[in-house]
């Protein structure tokens, strides 16, 4: 398993609130779903290794 690393972020109550809402519809923890969002963003980019890189607004792969 990959080492975690603590990370203090700061985050609007309003935007956190949100983070919370759509972690607890996917039942995730609210640490949880961040993860899943940056990684999501980084394979988007090409930023991850193995992704592939597309435009944001390109069709996904079917």
């Amino acid at each position: 398993m990959a080492e975690r690393k603590p990370f203090l972020l700061r985050i609007d109550r309003e935007v956190l609130d949100a983070v919370h809402r759509w972690a607890d519809d996917e039942l995730r923890s609210v640490n949880g779903q961040i993860e899943f969002v940056l990684r999501d963003a980084l394979k988007r980019a090409g930023r991850k290794p193995g992704a592939t890189k597309r435009p944001v607004n390109a069709e996904p792969d079917s």
